[in-house]
């Protein structure tokens, strides 16, 4: 007993806790060489994406607004540590403290030892490296360059703590079943936040310029983490009183934050969880009952290997908290930007595409939505045959949802533009577009499957895997812009040659375009599926 309890204390946790993490990192990469591949790429585009960002507040320095851009921007990066973390894909394995309940650790040095651990990675020096390209755009002489040594680091330790806080606080929410279904409200709120943001910025442009966000930003620059970037510029104009409250506003909430997330750690490690009792026992009683969408689909498909398949996707979408989730969310964003902007009378018929573009990205990493269970559907899948049935079957599924609602979507988006005569072409550039996500999907399923973890309701993708992931979203998403430029040349050409009356033609040459790229990417994907099945089983049931 007494060596359990002189453990902890004779050996440091943080060192411990930060060669862990980066043991996780380190052994992940050394999984296969496209892994590790895909994250120095990551990484390369984040430094290429925060240099430029860096460049471009150092050359907003001594212009008029530079103060209202830089408030903004750390209280955009604020609200990005608070949600993003609990809703995208993330590996860090240190936003889930329920993994050391068993361990004899006091809640005091475990918050700093996680919390400088969470200080190891892509986020925060991303966050590091913009706060410090802001305080060196509103910092004018030496007490204002003083302030910001100490408020740029106070900044980002307020941002980390706020993410942790936020997710020990809804981490038993989270990884209940019928509190990640409740994750679905919150990506629906995501969506449509990040849709109003986008609107805002337009209407920025009618409205002034940045003159019209002074008001907010007086008001902005007194929240931390803003208030400490905000101290900068009040240096810089002489306002020292107002700087030390803000400094000291700043350091309160961190303060603050650290306190709830200790409180919720404490609570985490010695409080039951009886929070999945209640979807038990509702599904027992929808089990027993008969009831359910279930029922529906094996009275709408036949029997047979497809109708299994495709019953068997269909009940992910419906029964998954996490699938549930994501195409809840591509089905809000792919009707807001259509319609959003046609009601702003901003937007054309063709934005109607971005409905077949959200629920396309469904079909990349079909094999993990499995995640650990693929390996019964890995036994059923003996030859290229069998891959290529159970792929188009997957593919089938998809499109009982995609189909309709694309065409939906964009009859709508014609009704409120009152661009009926566009229709035709709209319909038939969406179908293109579906078909090649559906090959690009299809191919990158095979080539690039990565976990979805299922003991975490914050985390869709396994430590290591996260630039394997967006490398495998983003370049499927790239090749599939590039097979739909057929018929987007043939779109252009009606339209430059005055043949917009023959614009109909659209429809049936993008919908069999469409099924044909579809079918060749099934094609190509189902021996590589065949022959990288152990490959495959490996990586998604990583989690």
């Amino acid at each position: 007993m007494s060596a359990a309890r002189t453990g902890p204390a004779a050996s440091p946790l943080t060192p411990v806790l930060v060669s862990l993490k980066l043991s996780l990192l380190r052994n992940g990469l050394r999984q296969s060489s496209g892994r590790t591949a895909a994250y120095v790429t990551t990484v390369v585009l984040v430094l290429l994406v925060t240099a430029a960002q860096v460049l471009g507040l150092v050359l907003l320095r001594d212009t008029a607004h530079v103060d209202t851009v830089v408030v903004l921007l750390t209280a955009v990066l604020a609200l990005g540590w608070a949600v993003l973390p609990l809703f995208f894909p993330s590996g860090d394995e240190t936003l889930d403290p329920t993994r050391l309940v068993m361990l004899p650790l006091r809640p005091e040095p475990l918050v700093r030892a996680l919390l400088v651990t969470s200080l190891v990675g892509i986020g925060p020096l991303f966050t590091l490296c913009l706060l410090t390209g802001s305080a060196a755009a509103t910092a004018h002489g030496a007490g204002a360059v003083a302030v910001a040594v100490l408020a740029v680091p106070l900044a980002l330790l307020v941002c980390v703590a706020l993410a942790r806080a936020v997710a020990a606080a809804n981490i038993r929410l989270l990884t209940s079943r019928k509190g990640r279904d409740l994750a679905v409200l919150s990506g629906l709120v995501i969506a449509v936040g990040v849709q109003i943001v986008n609107f805002a910025a337009q209407r920025l442009g009618d409205a002034g310029g940045l003159a019209a966000l002074d008001p907010v930003t007086t008001v902005v620059r007194w929240l931390p983490p803003a208030a400490a970037l905000g101290a900068v510029g009040s240096v810089s104009e002489g306002a020292y009183g107002r700087a030390v409250a803000q400094l000291l506003l700043t350091g309160v909430a961190l303060a603050a934050l650290l306190y709830a997330w200790q409180r919720s750690l404490v609570k985490l490690m010695t409080a039951p969880d009886g929070s999945t009792l209640g979807a038990g026992q509702q599904g027992r009683r929808e089990a027993t009952a008969g009831r359910g969408p279930g029922r529906v689909l094996a009275a709408a498909f036949p029997e047979g290997r497809t109708a299994t398949v495709m019953k068997r996707s269909l009940r992910y979408v419906w029964r998954d908290p996490k699938t549930k989730a994501a195409w809840a969310t591509s089905l809000a964003i792919g009707l807001i930007v259509p319609l959003f902007n046609a009601l702003q009378g901003t937007g054309t018929i063709y934005f109607a595409c971005f409905a077949a573009g959200m629920l396309g990205i469904q079909m990349y990493n079909q094999f993990g939505q499995d995640t650990s269970a693929f390996w019964m559907v890995a036994l059923t899948i003996s030859s290229t045959r069998d891959a290529y049935l159970e792929l188009r079957a997957r593919a089938l599924a998809l499109l009982v949802v995609t189909l309709p609602y694309s065409a939906l979507v964009t009859v709508a988006t014609a009704a409120v533009l009152g661009d009926w005569t566009a229709l035709p072409e709209a319909l038939g550039l969406s179908f293109a577009l579906l078909g090649a996500m559906l090959a690009t999907g299809a191919v990158a399923s095979a080539r690039f499957p990565y976990s979805i973890p299922q003991d975490s309701g914050y985390k869709n993708v396994a430590p290591g895997q996260a630039g394997l992931a967006w490398i495998s979203i983003f370049g499927g998403m790239l090749g599939a812009a590039l097979l739909c430029a057929p018929v987007l040349a043939l779109t252009i050409w009606l339209h430059t040659a005055n043949l917009g009356d023959r614009t109909w033609l659209l429809l049936p040459v993008g919908t069999a375009y469409g099924a044909l790229i579809a079918l060749g990417g099934l094609r190509l994907a189902a021996p590589q599926t065949a022959t990288r099945l152990p490959e495959i089983l490996t990586a998604v049931s990583k989690g």
